[in-house]
């Protein structure tokens, strides 16, 4: 029930909190910058509030505080979804405030994520129930892994999930959706594994998310940012290292995975033919949008499909007939 709890809260504290969070950001101007290069209809978004994502961090956090036990693994999710978040601040800061459209430089950027994912990693080596086991899908083994390959896999997740997160945050409610399917999956995930208290904080992540989707859908009147795409992606890879489900992410975050394989197959595609392209444009849901689909019908066919790989995520776990069909 606590799950639940954590949910219904997160959400009713976005819900309540973002009219005014909206209002804030727009007196301190902090708008969208729309490239000129991106899809023209969305040149109209130019200076809707950004960096409504800590609207998404306040609500998780103070849900997970309210309903979750004392817990190292839910303050260690807390600390990379924060720690991400606040990157993801800094980098929206320099391009709304300081009018620089890269942000923040690529390499601070990752070298920051890569960090803060090396001290997870090294938590999750010496914490006795742990360590580098991971489960396998849709076989109920466990398989070790040494050290050096453990350490490297849980940076791939966390930069992973992040950034898959953030190339997703393109059109709006598209990331807020399609994170509230991957949470919600990993909220079972977590609860089915035992790990009772991360399953409050999946909870209260999909409510957040839920309740930010109120003013993010079409048209939006609130974006996310790098600050809430980066926290959320933190949060799920957190998950799934703290749960031993890394090998389940690319399953439950399997919207995530396809649309940063559609930016490195654009890349790769472009500098091998020398200049020709394989999509419209990249990430994907900016192809589907040149091809004449408007954008609530990009968003709700996404969501369709992020809901599908959440429901193949919880069919890989063991006795996953039992846990969909028959609820206890």
């Amino acid at each position: 029930m606590r799950v639940a709890y954590a949910a219904v809260a997160a959400f009713v504290i976005a819900l309540l909190l973002g009219p005014a969070t909206i209002g804030y950001l727009r007196r301190l101007k902090f708008g969208q910058t729309v490239r000129n290069d991106g899809p023209q209809t969305h040149l109209k978004k130019s200076g809707v509030p950004t960096m409504g994502g800590v609207l998404i961090i306040f609500a998780y956090f103070i849900s997970t505080w309210l309903f979750a036990l004392p817990d190292r693994r839910v303050s260690y999710a807390l600390l990379v979804g924060i720690a991400y978040g606040i990157i993801g601040l800094l980098d929206d800061f320099i391009i709304v405030v300081a009018k620089r459209p890269l942000g923040l430089r690529a390499r601070y950027k990752a070298g920051a994520q890569v960090i803060i994912a090396l001290l997870l990693a090294l938590y999750a080596l010496t914490e006795p129930d742990l360590g580098p086991q991971l489960l396998v899908p849709f076989t109920g083994q466990f398989i070790q892994l040494p050290p050096g390959l453990f350490i490297p896999l849980v940076v791939c997740v966390l930069l992973g999930a992040a950034n898959g997160v953030n190339l997703t945050d393109g059109l709006d409610g598209l990331a807020a959706g399609s994170m509230v399917a991957a949470a919600a999956a990993y909220g079972v995930i977590a609860a089915s594994l035992g790990q009772t208290e991360l399953a409050v904080l999946a909870g209260a992540v999909t409510g957040a998310c839920l309740g930010f989707s109120w003013f993010n859908t079409h048209p939006a009147q609130v974006f996310m940012g790098d600050t809430g795409s980066l926290s959320l992606g933190g949060v799920l890879g957190s998950l799934a290292v703290l749960t031993q489900t890394e090998l389940f992410l690319p399953l439950v975050g399997g919207i995530f995975v396809i649309e940063t394989l559609s930016v490195i197959i654009q890349v790769a595609y472009f500098r091998l033919t020398k200049g020709r392209r394989i999509f419209r444009m990249s990430p994907l849901h900016h192809h589907f949008e040149l091809k004449g689909w408007a954008e609530p019908k990009v968003v709700t066919r996404f969501w369709i499909l992020a809901l599908m790989f959440a429901l193949l995520g919880l069919f890989a776990l063991p006795g996953a007939k039992v846990l969909v069909f028959l609820p206890s």
